[in-house]
């Protein structure tokens, strides 16, 4: 281990993008402790021991709404671009065309992202502020009802959520890692401590709060190493070439296909969409309107984690998400027809369209295995905190969430790969100067 860190010390351009990639993080950190002015701490305390949803959302879309900070939506609106603008790809015929351009293609996109997430963010702070202020019993803000007053504070948030944007692309391209998955990585690390210490605090008057605990430390390794295992599993398709002009010998290849080819992508996609009903109904039980208090009611009821209905559509989120975000990124035609231009075949499988039919079967069965264990380590803590808040052996707050566990073992597998990737230049810079 020694051993790895001096490698990566003595790799000059590596360790600069490691540093500047932490010296990212702290500012990032240090903006979700900068409060907005004038804010009652006090009464945002009781509004998040009220309503963990909240709470959860902010931390998967790494903001710090329990500050009431400038970053208070995170990355939201970013997020809720993202998925707007890969619907579009799929229905709009130009955007599809764009999508297919390669780098260029990306670059066009993501530019469309930025521009749609800065009208979003603008609208999605004012519903996130009177949100909050309404959940409290005594004003967060006061005179939040006036427009000199909410007006600033939903510039700030909205700037606040640009600003992220801009360090997640900054890591993306002068650090190290996916910047978007980096922050929200460090959000959910962050958020660890504060659960463990008051339950340990806890523990000394209420020893049976270290139960619940433990076994959370338990689960919670147990689905790193099921979520490690499955995310590093792959399917290996046996591809033939031909061999050099003039020489018989065939070429035998694989073709792998993961079995979580998503990663964490729709975990995201599905909090930042179950998330959506319970935050709006809770604004619409403020409403003057006696049927629309009764909509408010009824999302707030049902799209609660102590809610089945919520249990059960997060669970098929996660796998709808997985199967379109992979027709995305995963293209049978055109894999077919590059193996196809280098002069391979999948033995058994006629070149053309029906190796395309094939590799798509194939893909179709591991988005529904990778998707299922996606979803199934998502929902599965929480079903937990149910039996245990039914039980009567104490109950504690999950450490890490099971998006949360898929988010950390995309980022940190990610990271190893790009970092074993710039080592592996930096000797081969080293041989041919030596």
């Amino acid at each position: 281990m020694l051993k790895v860190f001096q490698q990566i010390w003595n790799s000059k351009d590596l360790r600069n993008k490691i540093l500047f990639t932490l010296a990212m993080v702290g500012v990032y950190r240090l903006m979700t402790h900068i409060t907005i002015p004038e804010v009652d701490k006090e009464a945002l305390k009781f509004v998040f021991e009220k309503n963990s949803l909240l709470g959860a959302f902010s931390l998967l879309t790494g903001g710090s709404a329990q500050n009431f900070s400038i970053v208070l939506m995170g990355l939201s609106p970013y997020i809720n671009a993202s998925i707007i603008i890969q619907l579009l790809t799929v229905i709009v015929p130009r955007w599809e065309e764009i999508s297919k351009e390669g780098a260029q293609g990306r670059r066009t996109l993501n530019r469309y992202t930025r521009w749609l997430a800065l009208p979003l963010a603008f609208l999605q702070s004012y519903g996130m502020i009177a949100l909050i202020n309404s959940q409290a019993q005594v004003e967060i803000i006061k005179n939040i009802d006036q427009w000199n007053v909410i007006l600033p504070i939903m510039l700030t948030v909205s700037v606040g959520t640009l600003v992220l944007m801009w360090i997640g692309e900054m890591i993306s391209e002068k650090g190290i890692g996916n910047g978007i998955s980096i922050l929200i990585f460090a959000g959910i690390i962050a958020a660890i401590p504060p659960v463990v210490g008051p339950t340990l605090k806890l523990a000394e008057s209420e020893p049976e709060r270290l139960l619940p605990l433990m076994a959370i430390v338990l689960f919670s390794l147990f689905f790193t190493l099921i979520v490690v295992l499955f995310t590093e599993g792959q399917r290996r398709i046996p591809v033939t070439y031909a061999g050099q002009r003039g020489k018989g010998k065939m070429e035998q290849s694989f073709l792998p296909i993961r079995i979580n080819q998503a990663g964490m992508i729709p975990i995201i996609f599905a909090v930042s969409l179950i998330t959506f009903p319970s935050i709006v109904g809770q604004f619409l039980l403020y409403a003057d309107s006696e049927w629309v208090k009764s909509i408010g009611r009824f999302a707030t009821t049902q799209f609660t984690q102590t809610n089945w209905t919520y249990i059960i559509l997060y669970f098929f989120l996660v796998i709808a998400f997985t199967y379109f975000y992979v027709s995305i990124i995963f293209k049978p035609e055109e894999v077919a027809e590059n193996i196809q231009k280098r002069g391979g075949f999948i033995p058994g499988i006629r070149p053309g369209k029906e190796t395309a039919d094939y590799l798509a079967k194939v893909s179709n069965r591991m988005n529904l295995f990778g998707g299922s264990m996606i979803a199934f380590v998502g929902v599965l803590p929480i079903v937990l905190q149910l039996v245990f808040s039914q039980l009567s052996v104490g109950s504690v707050s999950s450490m890490i969430s099971g998006a949360g566990i898929i988010i950390i073992v995309g980022v940190v597998l990610d990271l190893i790969r790009q970092i074993n990737a710039q080592l592996l230049t930096h000797h081969y810079e080293r041989f041919y100067k030596g």
